[in-house]
């Protein structure tokens, strides 16, 4: 079984209680490790080596800052493979695909790198003889809050961009990844040009520690990916001391199949999100919106591509999908299984667990769920797991209104032929992310936005580093002679 510490002001810490966690393999069942439990007093030393850290960092000229996330990207790509095999022990991921996120995110922060340089401020006139600015600078001390499904990605995501104008940060890494953030704590340290507690990585359950650090004084801004009941919770509390928060929340996202759809296109794109990582992805399709005319030929073809799927042991190079993440997943994607087929809905493909796996692990078949209606609780609430929900429409249905009747708003997808028809689509979705024939979010360049219960603030690009900023006016007379108005 392994061990390790947090990193804490360029130290290797316990937690201060002495308390510890037992980490758990989701394909076996068997303990893989012990890490530090983290409490209050942790989250405050954090912090505190945080805010110490921020005014030297802030001062360091831009372009060493940049320098520094180089630095910090390529000693990610040296420990890729150490990062890909802990994903696949820790979270389940086949190891094939934990290879592929490994890689993407040193990507990120590279990107980070380049777009921190072009953060600016602005002018605004107001008259001939002042000068007025708006400057952006740091928040200060960012807490970081990380999901359990893309940890070392979105832990880069968000902290290329903060570390890059300035912040220092608290990170948070989540409870079932522990290894994995504090594999990417070991890397960092290794990076002798990163100041001590410019980053710092603790561990702990998220309702406590990521409480608590939201909840901190000395934290002024928050980034936070994850559900939207835990999001909607942190709000409420980052409320008490005013802190500006980015948030990546749930999502149920649409996928509009047309009568002229490339049905393949669509099919294959969609599973692609679907089954992979067990449909642990927050821009994976929750409902999928049939038109009548293709609805059989699109779910012959969704239960084919789910019935080639290879579901098995994560280290296995062959395997597609593994397990769902934990026990309590498990259980909570088979409620959603059994509450759509309870309501009318047919089982077409997986709906349980495999038979190759044996009696072990958390592993659920790739499913699709048939003959569903938009009011089931299987098409409202968000599954997160390897289930299609599928549900034929007609010419007499107002397929805007559909795709809008939800309190999520993070995705929505369009397939038709006619890119005309498709754009038409676009001023009347409600939603952060439009995609036509395609599926593409997860890149440096742009993230992505949320609207409604799916967050706030953007993630990626240079709109999200600038999420980690804030504006301060400073005005300048330089004439000495300037005269009053009269009023």
């Amino acid at each position: 079984m392994l061990t390790s510490k947090m990193w804490i002001g360029g130290e290797w810490v316990d937690a201060e209680s002495g308390k510890t966690f037992q980490t758990i393999n989701p394909a076996t069942e068997e303990v893989i490790a012990e890490v530090p439990l983290a409490g209050d007093a942790d989250v405050d030393k954090a912090v505190k080596a945080a805010r110490a850290a921020q005014p030297g960092w802030a001062a360091m000229p831009l372009m060493m800052r940049s320098m520094v996330l180089q630095k910090m990207a390529a000693a990610m790509r040296e420990h890729l493979e150490e990062l890909a095999q802990l994903d696949s022990l820790e979270h389940g991921t086949p190891i094939t695909a934990a290879r592929m996120w490994a890689g993407l995110a040193p990507m990120l922060l590279e990107y980070a790198a380049g777009a921190c340089r072009t953060v600016v401020g602005e002018q605004i006139p107001i008259d001939h003889d002042t000068i007025a600015m708006m400057r952006r600078d740091p928040l200060g001390v960012v807490g970081l809050i990380i999901p359990w499904n893309l940890p070392i990605v979105v832990t880069c995501a968000k902290l290329g961009g903060a570390l890059g104008v300035g912040n220092t940060a608290v990170i948070k890494g989540p409870s079932i990844n522990s290894m994995s953030m504090l594999k990417l704590a070991e890397v960092f340290a290794s990076v002798k040009e990163l100041p001590p507690g410019v980053v710092n990585i603790i561990t702990g359950p998220g309702g406590a520690v990521g409480g608590a650090i939201v909840a901190h004084p000395g934290v002024d801004g928050i980034g936070f990916t994850g559900s939207s009941e835990t999001g909607k919770k942190l709000l409420a509390t980052a409320s008490q001391t005013v802190k500006k928060c980015s948030m990546e929340l749930g999502g149920k996202n649409p996928s509009l199949i047309l009568p002229d759809a490339d049905l393949d296109l669509a099919a294959t794109t969609g599973t692609n999100m679907q089954f992979n990582n067990c449909g642990q992805h927050c821009s994976s399709v929750g409902r999928y919106y049939v038109h009548e005319s293709v609805y059989d030929e699109f779910v012959a073809k969704l239960v084919d591509i789910a019935n080639k799927v290879v579901v098995g042991d994560p280290a296995d190079e062959k395997t597609d999908m593994g397990p769902v993440v934990s026990k309590e997943h498990y259980d909570e994607v088979m409620h959603y299984i059994n509450s759509a087929v309870a309501e009318g809905a047919k089982i077409v493909a997986g709906g349980g667990r495999p038979a190759n796996v044996g009696d072990k692990g958390f592993f659920i078949a790739p499913t699709v769920l048939a003959d569903c209606r938009h009011e089931m609780e299987a098409a409202r609430e968000e599954i997160f797991g390897p289930v299609c929900v599928v549900i034929k429409y007609t010419d007499n249905d107002d397929l805007i209104q559909l795709a809008n009747d939800s309190r999520y708003g993070l995705c929505t997808f369009v397939y038709t032929k006619d890119i005309a028809k498709g754009m038409t689509f676009i001023e009347k979705l409600e939603t952060g992310n439009v995609f036509i024939n395609c599926h593409i979010l997860t890149n440096e360049m742009g993230w992505g936005s949320d609207v409604k219960d799916s967050g706030l603030g953007r993630e990626g690009g240079v709109t999200g580093i600038v999420d980690f900023t804030q504006q301060k006016q400073i005005i300048i007379r330089y004439s000495q002679d300037h005269q009053m108005p009269h009023h």
